[in-house]
């Protein structure tokens, strides 16, 4: 990856969701295989922003110049405040915005309620050569559907085995499929809350909704644990980052997206044409 020097070891298999995991067991202050602090962070971050651009332009440039089938999923799944959008801001604006689809979830219109719930997210999945971020996603039907009980039970666990299906569709067409939770404490999450609320230029951020949805902290908390135990899997795995440190859990993300990248070992694609017959054509122009 060439970042290893700023990482005790991988993070990778720390963060990973496996059987056994507990979510109640993670400290959201820890910053599982990274021994420095933030302005360490910040310097690996920069390193890391040149090497995942690289990465991006070449999956890019192989769908556009060879028609490779492949792109990457990023889910990102969090309670208010945890750093979606840090990460979509300080980790994805590294790369060349033509090369991300970006889609977030809110409140499904009429037209999708007349659907099946993953009617909207199919619509949404993205192109071969590119990297997508869902912002919230299809997992906001067993979290919210579960805790607000907009479902049955039978409804929402239906649908546990059609995200597992769905999952696997996408992995099997070529999709990488990296889903992530940033996992905040109640304490930090007051802390962010109240900033957004003394602050003017964050109270367009501020939700009254958001206490409530506070409120209901440990309901959620039960429903991700059924969310891990029941749709992490080897081509769809689940990553908890803590949270509390916005700094690693940026960092974090953006190591994962360099392990997937780097793992399907890209390259420039070939030219499709005579190089020198080209270098002839435009000197003679």
């Amino acid at each position: 990856m060439g970042l290893e020097k700023y990482w005790a070891t991988d993070p990778s298999d720390a963060l990973r969701v496996r059987q056994g995991f507990t979510l109640a067991d993670v400290d959201t202050r820890s910053t599982p295989g990274f021994e420095g602090g933030k302005s360490e962070a910040e310097t690996s971050l920069a390193d890391g922003a040149s090497i995942l651009a690289v990465l991006q332009e070449q999956l890019f440039a192989g769908n556009q110049m060879g028609d490779d089938p492949r792109r990457v999923l990023l889910v990102l799944q969090a309670m208010d405040t945890a750093g979606k959008g840090g990460i979509v801001k300080h980790v994805m604006s590294a790369v060349d915005p033509q090369g991300v689809q970006y889609a977030t979830f809110k409140q499904p219109t009429e037209e999708e309620l007349a659907q099946d719930f993953l009617w909207r997210i199919a619509k949404r999945v993205p192109d071969a050569g590119m990297i997508g971020v869902f912002d919230r996603s299809h997992y906001e039907d067993v979290l919210i559907g579960k805790v607000r009980e907009l479902a049955s039970p039978e409804e929402i666990e239906r649908r546990y085995d059609a995200i597992n299906e769905f999952e696997a569709e996408l992995a099997a067409s070529g999709t990488t499929i990296i889903k992530v939770m940033l996992h905040i404490s109640m304490e930090e999450q007051k802390e962010r809350l109240l900033d957004r609320l003394e602050r003017p230029d964050k109270h367009w951020k501020f939700s009254p909704g958001d206490i409530e949805e506070r409120m209901l902290a440990p309901k959620y908390q039960e429903a991700y644990q059924v969310v891990f135990d029941r749709t992490t899997t080897p081509h769809a795995p689940w990553y908890v980052i803590p949270a509390d440190r916005k700094w690693y859990a940026r960092l974090a993300v953006q190591h994962l997206l360099i392990e997937a990248l780097e793992a399907m070992r890209l390259d420039w694609p070939l030219a499709t044409f005579d190089i020198e017959e080209q270098k002839l054509r435009l000197e003679a122009s």
